[in-house]
């Protein structure tokens, strides 16, 4: 699979992690998008808060059976709500850009709509097919076929034949 294949595998994969954590009713989801050069262990911090010990593990279960526990490119936090101040990995990575849900899903749809035009235009344009000429039938056949018609309806039937 090519760097950008796998690239787009898991934006997709972050973006349904971050749906698991917006449906459990995490807030101030963030997505810090990594610098390559900085980081080595992932490409994405997936980072949202929960206000009780019940909610962060419920949200964490639910990222879980989402991706059927693969998610490997990127690293999922979800912190109670005063620890995430405490630890504060959003100013830990500088580097990184951080994202809103909303805008990164923004960012993989436009992706994939350029992907997709690209796919398109490079494809060579379908000859449009050419109708396929109709058969003539000429009217003869048709005009034989009346007349014996007739001629049977005149002549008259062997059994009345033989009868007079």
């Amino acid at each position: 699979m090519s760097t950008t294949q796998s690239h787009e595998q898991t934006r997709i994969l972050v973006q349904a992690a971050a749906a698991a954590c917006e449906d459990k009713k995490g807030e101030d989801t963030r997505i810090l998008e990594l610098d390559p050069i900085d980081s080595g262990l992932s490409d994405f911090f997936l980072i949202t808060s929960a206000t009780n010990d019940r909610q962060a593990i419920a949200i964490a279960d639910e990222i879980e059976y989402r991706l059927k526990k693969d998610y490997i490119d990127f690293v999922a936090h979800v912190f109670l709500t005063e620890r995430r101040a405490f630890y504060d990995i959003e100013r830990l990575r500088k580097s990184a850009r951080p994202l809103t849900p909303s805008q990164f899903d923004a960012e993989l749809t436009e992706a994939l709509s350029a992907k997709t035009r690209a796919a398109r235009e490079s494809k060579p344009a379908k000859k449009t097919p050419q109708p396929k000429p109709k058969k003539t039938t000429s009217a003869k056949p048709a005009a034989k076929k009346r007349a014996a018609v007739k001629s049977a309806a005149k002549k008259p039937s062997a059994k009345s034949a033989t009868k007079r």
